[in-house]
C-alpha cells in the first residue's frame, strides 16, 4: 500500500524522502542558547524538523520524588526545581516558533500530559509525538488525535499487545509507528530493526519509521534501507554535557554524516528495473565477454 501523510509542507511516506527528526528533547538544559545551537545545527544538516519534550512538571512528577535533592550543574536542588527548570514558558516557546520559521525547519514536541498538548497547541505544531512512557496513556493519546494532527507514536518499552490496544483505540488514519527500544544509550543486540517489517507487515495503512537510541550512526541508516519512512534521533553539541539523554545522543558532525547518508541511501534504492546506465558503455565496450559460436 502507497500511503503518504502530510507533516507542514512535507510529504511522509512511501515514495517520500525520509523525514530526520532531529530530537532537541531536554539536551538543551533550559538555555534557549543551546537550543537555537541545536536548531541552528539541525538545519544545518538537513533535518526536516526538531523536536522538544513538554511536561507540566507538578503532574508528571511522582510525589514520592518531587522533593529527592539532587545534583546538578545549578547546584543542589529538588527534582521538582530541577524539573521546572528545564522547562521553557511560553514567551519561549514563541521564541523557538519564530527561530525555527526563520531557519526553514519545522519543530513539534512530545507532550507528557494534557495541560502540555493545550499548551503547546497555542503554536499550531504540524504533528504530535506520544512519548515511549505514554503509549498506554489512553486519554493523553487521545488529547493529541483530538487536535487533528498527524500522531507518532513510539513503542520503546512497550509489548506488542500494548501497541495493538493503542492502534485499536485511535485507529489508523493520519498515526505513524516509531519502533525503539527505551535504552540510553541501547546496545545493538537489542535494537531489534527486523521489528520495522513487523510493523509494516501489520500495520500497513500506518507509516513505519524509527526512533533510535543507540551510539553510531549504522543502526539508523540501516533502518532507512530497511524501509524506515522516518527516523528520529536525539541530537546534542556535546555527549559528555550534563544530562540523561546526551550519551544516546549524535552531535552535529554526526547528525550531518547521518543525514547526508540517508539522502545517498535514497538515492542508490533505484526502482527495481534493471536497466544499462550510460556511464557503463565503456567498460561493456572494453571488458563484455562473449561466447563465439562454434559452427556445426
Amino acid at each position: 500500500m502507497n500511503n503518504t501523510i502530510q507533516i507542514g509542507d512535507r510529504r511522509v511516506g512511501d515514495g517520500e524522502r525520509v523525514f530526520v527528526i532531529g530530537e532537541i528533547g531536554i539536551n538543551h538544559n533550559g538555555s534557549m542558547e543551546i537550543a537555537k545551537k541545536l536548531i541552528d545545527g539541525a538545519a544545518l544538516a538537513g533535518c526536516d524538523a526538531v523536536k522538544f519534550q513538554k511536561r507540566t512538571p507538578e503532574l508528571c512528577v511522582p510525589k514520592e520524588q518531587r522533593d529527592i535533592v539532587r545534583e546538578t550543574p545549578w547546584g543542589k536542588m529538588t527534582y521538582l526545581e530541577y524539573r521546572f527548570l528545564v522547562e521553557f514558558d511560553a514567551v519561549q516557546y514563541a521564541e523557538i516558533d519564530r527561530y525555527c520559521k526563520d531557519r526553514k525547519i519545522l519543530w513539534f514536541a512530545s507532550c507528557w500530559d494534557e495541560e502540555s498538548v493545550e499548551f503547546i497547541e497555542r503554536f499550531n505544531p504540524v504533528c504530535h509525538k506520544a512519548a515511549s512512557a505514554a503509549l498506554t496513556d489512553t486519554s493523553l493519546l487521545k488529547k493529541k488525535q483530538a487536535t487533528g494532527k498527524p500522531l507518532i507514536l513510539s513503542t520503546g518499552m512497550s509489548t506488542q499487545d500494548e501497541i495493538e490496544n493503542a492502534i485499536n483505540e485511535l485507529g489508523t488514519y493520519n498515526i505513524l509507528i516509531a519502533h525503539a527500544t527505551s535504552t540510553y544509550p541501547c546496545p545493538p543486540e537489542e535494537l531489534n530493526l527486523k521489528m520495522i517489517h513487523t510493523l509494516k507487515a501489520k500495520y500497513p495503512e500506518c507509516l513505519i519509521g524509527y526512533s533510535g537510541h543507540e551510539t553510531g550512526l549504522a543502526p539508523t541508516w540501516a533502518a532507512v534501507a530497511m524501509g524506515a519512512t522516518f527516523v528520529e534521533r536525539h541530537i546534542t553539541l556535546d555527549r559528555a554535557m550534563w544530562g540523561s539523554d546526551q550519551a544516546a545522543s549524535v552531535e552535529i558532525g554526526g547528525l550531518m554524516r547521518l543525514v547526508s547518508n540517508i539522502r545517498d541511501i535514497e538515492k542508490a534504492f533505484g526502482d527495481g528495473v534493471k536497466k544499462l546506465y550510460e556511464s557503463e558503455l565503456g567498460a561493456r565496450k572494453k571488458l563484455r565477454r562473449v561466447r563465439e559460436k562454434v559452427a556445426a
